[in-house]
């Protein structure tokens, strides 16, 4: 009884025990469908239970003045108990349905758009270079469909009213349409035959230009008007948001088995593309499409002859998105749909290499990607990024990069190495480096290194750094490295001298790699060493150098 007093009074009457025979229906039939948790407890139960709370109120004199007499209500009850006993088991039916619907996403059935089969190709791809943020989000400053999703939304406006059969009236659509310059089809009725205007609605509220705000209600986000934004970071950030509308390119037919069976066009073409070194020619795009909906589908080869060119609704929203250039008989990816494959292909949990482009890598873009590649791979890109700078310039911003932070050893030790390998002309770079706590430790070696007069000699402490960093690294890659590398500073009485003084160094992890120590050193007195150093780190932080 529950749920259906609390409906009556919040839609129907503010006195919970006034009851007309005219708020059975609003209350039973069409509002407990959307809002009940157990639609089969409530088929079996729901009406009886109001049947006895009514009677309950008319004997025991409850039921408020006004209301309709008992007889006719509960008359009303027994006429709107068949549709509600309906709508539960409609209820039902749709629940079991989304269930296996989600069973099916869980099984992940391969279809046009599926990016799985091709992973071992997409893993033998040379490395895709990718466009810096300034480039991208200046192109996706000018993406069309982006403006489009603006303007609806600023029409909308604030808490329109929207329908429960169609989002907007006959009225307000041909409005729309004019707002986003889409013309107004013959066909009739009028909500069926504008599917690039749903599209460009369900566009703004993939972008958050619209929200709702309401039960029936939805309203034009407050910062949607102040587009194509000004930083470029929140302009990435929305296009992003609207990155899976790619699938509204995917044609749409009458039939829905014929639709279904070309579902994942749009993914499957951009996959094709970036597979084939982001350009291919419309024919052969066709051609291999056609026969991959063929396969995928019984159906595939019939939707295919049924949308006439199925392609042209995948190339005027990737067009639009700005995510491809279509030029006569050729195709291409755009820097901004080529990083937005790649984001799907992450999204999917896919590997590729991608990384900056060398033009556009920043010091910090390259000692970040070196650390996870093979020697010759990092050396390779290291080359083609010095080519484009001169070696004092490309000092100072490694060595900028590696100060940015204090707790990634493994940057700061890629950058001196690098560095480092320029010999005399990073002298000037070092010496800057002396004034940052974190680089000191190197930049005083290296300057020691290369004989420079004045230069302060490296300290007890600056060595205790190296090792703390290195043992930082060696803790990342694993237990039996870790141990290895404790071993490299000797015997067990000399790495417990050590321990004695080390924990004294403000080094970022120092309390992290006591612990670490205590734990996976085998020799007892170096467990018992690095225990008391990391209980003085933690109560003495004031006391260290």
């Amino acid at each position: 009884m529950g749920p259906a007093a609390l409906w009556h009074r919040l839609i129907a009457r503010d006195d919970v025990h006034l009851w007309k025979r005219d708020d059975l229906r609003p209350v039973l039939v069409e509002r407990m469908p959307q809002v009940v948790e157990d639609p089969d407890a409530a088929a079996d139960g729901m009406i009886p239970a109001v049947r006895a709370y009514l009677t309950f109120l008319s004997e025991t004199g409850r039921l408020a003045k006004g209301s309709d007499a008992l007889d006719d209500l509960l008359d009303e009850l027994d006429a709107v108990e068949d549709d509600f006993v309906e709508a539960m088991e409609e209820v039902l039916g749709e629940r079991d349905w989304d269930e296996e619907e989600e069973d099916l996403d869980e099984e992940e059935v391969e279809g046009l758009g599926d990016f799985e089969p091709f992973a071992d190709e997409l893993g033998d791809l040379p490395t895709i270079r990718l466009r810096p943020d300034a480039e991208l989000a200046t192109a996706a400053r000018a993406v069309p469909l982006i403006f489009k999703a603006r303007d609806l939304a600023v029409w909308v406006g604030k808490a329109r009213k929207v329908g429960e059969d169609t989002l907007l009236s006959d009225e307000e659509i041909r409005q729309a349409l004019a707002v986003v310059g889409l013309p107004e089809p013959g066909e009739r009725p009028l909500a069926h035959a504008v599917p690039a205007l749903w599209n460009l609605w369900n566009l703004a509220v993939d972008l958050e230009f619209l929200t709702p705000d309401g039960e029936d209600t939805v309203s034009v986000d407050e910062d949607t008007a102040a587009w194509p934004f000004e930083n470029d970071e929140d302009v990435l950030d929305a296009w992003m948001l609207g990155l899976h509308s790619v699938d509204y390119g995917d044609p749409e037919l009458d039939d829905d088995d014929l639709t279904l069976a070309l579902s994942g066009l749009t993914r499957a073409l951009l996959i094709r593309l970036l597979i084939a070194g982001g350009e291919r020619t419309l024919d052969d795009l066709r051609d291999e499409l056609a026969e991959a909906a063929a396969e995928f589908d019984d159906l595939g080869a019939s939707a295919w002859a049924d949308a006439g060119d199925p392609l042209a609704p995948v190339l005027e929203w990737l067009s639009g998105y700005g995510m491809i250039t279509v030029s006569g008989d050729r195709v291409g990816l755009t820097p901004l749909g080529t990083e937005g494959v790649v984001h799907l292909l992450d999204d999917d949990d896919i590997e590729v290499d991608a990384r900056p482009a060398i033009d556009a890598m920043t010091a910090l873009d390259l000692l970040s990607f070196s650390a996870d590649l093979p020697e010759d791979e990092a050396d390779t890109e290291f080359a083609a990024w010095m080519k484009l700078r001169e070696p004092a310039t490309a000092a100072e911003e490694l060595l900028e990069a590696a100060a940015e932070d204090e707790a990634d050893a493994l940057i700061r030790v890629q950058a001196a190495s690098l560095v480092g390998s320029l010999g005399p002309v990073a002298v000037p770079a070092w010496q800057e480096a002396l004034n940052e706590p974190s680089l000191r430790p190197y930049a005083a070696t290296h300057l020691a290194q290369l004989g420079v007069e004045d230069a302060p000699e490296p300290s007890q402490s600056d060595t205790h750094w190296l090792i703390l960093d290195m043992w930082t690294i060696s803790a990342g890659l694993g237990r039996p490295e870790f141990v290895s590398s404790l071993h490299d500073i000797g015997p067990a009485p000399v790495l417990s001298s050590l321990l004695e003084v080390i924990w004294k160094v403000p080094h970022p992890h120092v309390e992290e790699l006591l612990e670490a120590v205590s734990d996976a050193h085998p020799d007892k007195q170096v467990a018992k060493a690095a225990k008391r150093a990391l209980f003085k780190a933690r109560s003495g932080a004031g006391d260290r150098e």
